[in-house]
C-alpha cells in the first residue's frame, strides 16, 4: 500500500533523453505522480523530486545522460533524484554512486517506480538522502527482465504514444538495447485497444505506436502486429496511427495493403535500414538484404505514392570500408524515400561488433554522416515541393500566443500556419488547408486554412 499523503504538494521535475518510448514512458511517470498530489515544478521553481530517464544507444548519449543528471543535482540541491532507463539498467551501480543520485531502477522495476520510490522516501522520512554515501539501485540481470509497463500518455504534445511492445531478440552485433530492454514482449490486443479508447475520450485524435521492436508484436500472446494494426483501426475517435518503427523484415506485404485502405493509419513509415551495403549488414547480423529493403520500399510507393518514408542509417560501423559505404550512398539515392535519420557508429563495451577488425576513424565518420544527411535534405525538400499547391488534412498543435502554429499532414509535412491566422480553437484540431511555399528556415511549408 502506498501512502500519497507525504508526497501532496511536492514539486518534481522530469527530464527524458532518447527514443519516442523513453518520452511516453515518462509521460506515465509523470501523470502517476501527479494523481498522488505531486505537482510539475515551474521554471523558477526548485524541484523535491527529480526523475531522468535515460539512454543508452551510444557512448555519447551516456555522456550526456550523467552531464543531464549532475545538472539536475546541482539545479535542485536537496530533490529526491530517481534514475531510470537503459543507462541506469546497463551500468546501475556506476550510476547510484553519482553524487545526489538517491534511486536508480533498471529496466524490470521501472514498472513498479511509485512502490520504489514510496519505500525509499519512508525509510528515512523527512529527509530522504539519509546517511547512505550513495543511492540504493535495483537491477536485473537480461533473462529475468519480464514486467511489461503500461504507457498511453500526451505529455505536452497533441498526439498521444501507445507503447505496445519492449525488448528485443535481435542482437544485432553494434547495439546494447536487448541487453538495457530484456527479451520481446508485449501486452494483449484487448489491453491496448482500451488504452486507445481511453486517449479518444480524453480528446485525442492522433496515436504514435511505440516499442523497441513493435513488428515483433506478439511474441507473448500469440497474436500479431497485423491482428494489433486491424483492432486499432476500429477504434472510434482516434482519426489518425503512425508506426514509429518496423524493422524491414517484420513488415508483411499484407500490412503494406492494409494501410494502404486502411481508415486511420497514415502512409507514413520509419523502417531502419542501417547500412545500403549487404556485407555490412552481414557483419551487424541484420536479417534482411538489400534486396528484401528495395522490394518493402518500392510496395510501399506502389500502394501509396504519397506515403512518407524515414530511412534510420548508420556510418562509419566496423567493418565499413570506403567501398561499402559508396554503396551504401548510391542504394539511399536511388531509393525513393524521403527522410535520413543518420548515426554515427558508436562502440560499445560487449558488444560483439568490437571482434570486427576494420575501424573507421571518427574524421571520416563525420564526413559520410555529412555526405548523407546532405542527400536526406534533398530528397525531403524533394517530396515537400512536390506537395506544394495541394489540399492536405493536418492536425494543428497548441502554440504559444502571437506565434506560428504548426502541425501535421496525414504523410507527415510539417505545415505552419501564420500568427494572424493562427487561434486557439485549431489546437488539436484536422483543418483542411492549401499548402503553400517553405517557410523561412525550409522546415515547413505555409498553409492557408480553406
Amino acid at each position: 500500500m502506498i501512502d500519497t499523503a507525504a508526497f501532496q504538494g511536492k514539486k518534481a521535475r522530469f527530464y527524458t533523453l532518447g527514443c519516442k518510448l523513453n518520452f511516453s514512458e515518462t509521460s506515465t511517470f509523470a501523470r502517476t505522480l501527479y494523481n498522488m498530489g505531486v505537482r510539475e515544478a515551474k521554471k523558477n521553481e526548485q524541484a523535491d523530486i527529480c526523475l531522468i530517464n535515460t539512454c543508452s544507444v551510444t557512448e555519447v548519449a551516456d555522456h550526456k545522460c550523467r552531464q543531464i543528471i549532475h545538472r539536475m543535482v546541482r539545479q535542485n540541491p536537496g530533490a529526491f533524484v530517481i534514475v531510470t532507463g537503459c543507462y541506469a539498467q546497463l551500468e546501475s551501480a556506476t550510476v547510484a554512486k553519482i553524487e545526489g543520485v538517491d534511486l536508480v531502477l533498471g529496466s524490470n522495476e521501472k514498472a513498479d517506480l511509485v512502490q520504489y520510490l514510496s519505500d525509499a522516501w519512508n525509510k528515512v522520512g523527512t529527509d530522504p538522502h539519509g546517511t547512505e554515501p550513495q543511492g540504493e539501485y535495483h537491477s536485473v540481470k537480461t533473462k529475468d527482465i519480464k514486467s511489461f509497463q503500461a504507457s498511453c500518455s500526451r505529455g505536452n504534445r497533441t498526439r498521444y504514444f501507445l507503447k505496445v511492445q519492449d525488448g528485443c531478440n535481435y542482437f544485432c552485433t553494434y547495439c546494447t538495447i536487448p541487453y538495457a530492454r530484456g527479451f520481446s514482449r508485449n501486452p494483449s490486443i484487448a489491453s491496448l485497444v482500451q488504452q486507445a479508447k481511453d486517449a479518444a475520450q480524453e480528446g485525442g485524435k492522433e496515436i504514435v505506436l511505440t516499442g523497441v521492436n513493435i513488428g515483433d508484436f506478439g511474441e507473448t500472446t500469440g497474436e500479431s502486429f497485423l491482428d494489433l494494426v486491424k483492432a486499432l483501426d476500429k477504434v472510434e475517435g482516434i482519426q489518425r496511427y503512425r508506426i514509429s518503427s518496423l524493422e524491414p523484415d517484420l513488415i508483411d506485404d499484407e500490412l503494406i495493403e492494409y494501410c494502404a485502405h486502411s481508415r486511420a493509419f497514415m502512409p507514413h513509415f520509419h523502417i531502419p535500414l542501417q547500412s545500403g551495403s549487404d556485407e555490412v549488414l552481414k557483419l551487424m547480423h541484420r536479417r534482411y538484404d538489400t534486396s528484401l529493403f528495395t522490394h518493402k520500399i518500392n510496395l510501399i510507393k506502389e500502394k501509396m505514392p504519397d506515403a512518407f518514408i524515414g530511412v534510420d542509417v548508420m556510418v562509419g560501423s566496423r567493418g565499413e570500408k570506403p567501398e561499402y559505404f559508396e554503396e551504401c550512398y548510391n542504394f539511399l539515392d536511388a531509393l525513393p524515400v524521403t527522410q535520413l535519420h543518420v548515426f554515427p557508429y558508436s562502440e560499445r563495451p560487449g558488444t560483439s561488433a568490437l571482434s570486427i577488425p576494420y575501424v573507421v576513424e571518427d574524421r571520416e565518420k563525420k564526413h559520410r554522416a555529412h555526405r548523407l544527411l546532405k542527400l536526406s535534405d534533398e530528397k525531403t525538400r524533394a517530396f515537400y515541393a512536390a506537395h506544394i499547391g495541394q489540399e492536405a488534412d493536418v492536425l494543428f498543435e497548441k502554440a504559444a500566443r502571437g506565434k506560428a502554429m504548426h502541425g501535421f499532414t496525414d504523410n507527415y509535412i510539417r505545415v505552419e500556419l501564420s500568427p494572424t491566422q493562427a487561434t486557439e480553437e485549431y489546437d488539436n484540431q484536422i483543418l483542411r488547408v492549401r499548402l503553400g511555399g517553405f517557410n523561412f528556415d525550409q522546415s515547413s511549408l505555409k498553409a492557408e486554412i480553406l
